[in-house]
């Protein structure tokens, strides 16, 4: 089983506003981005269902010259609310990262 995390350089998450989240795949070579970027499975449904977001909400970018992958959502919670548990969304990319390509 490779995962995003094999192939990938780096997998990070960000806020990207109060109320969206962004993911991004960094790849260091071509072959590796291409990999990522034609799997069945690194899909915008397949990052709705990981973070329970709408499958028409999701956002696809794909970054050729620079190989970078990325994907935004909006958020459960508004950044700063009573029950949102991670302010600036770092720690969101971890599901990515260990998704199966």
């Amino acid at each position: 089983m490779t995962t995003v995390k094999d192939v990938a350089r780096y997998v990070r998450s960000k806020n990207a506003g109060p109320f969206w989240v962004t993911l991004e795949i960094f790849c260091d070579t071509k072959e590796d981005y291409e990999k990522i970027k034609n799997s069945k499975n690194i899909t915008a449904k397949k990052i709705a269902e990981l973070y329970s977001a709408e499958e028409r909400k999701v956002k696809s970018f794909y970054v050729d010259n620079i190989n970078v992958i990325k994907f935004s959502f909006p958020r459960s919670t508004p950044q700063g609310h009573k029950y949102e548990n991670d302010m600036h969304s770092g720690q969101q990319y971890i599901l990515l990262a260990n998704t199966e390509i």
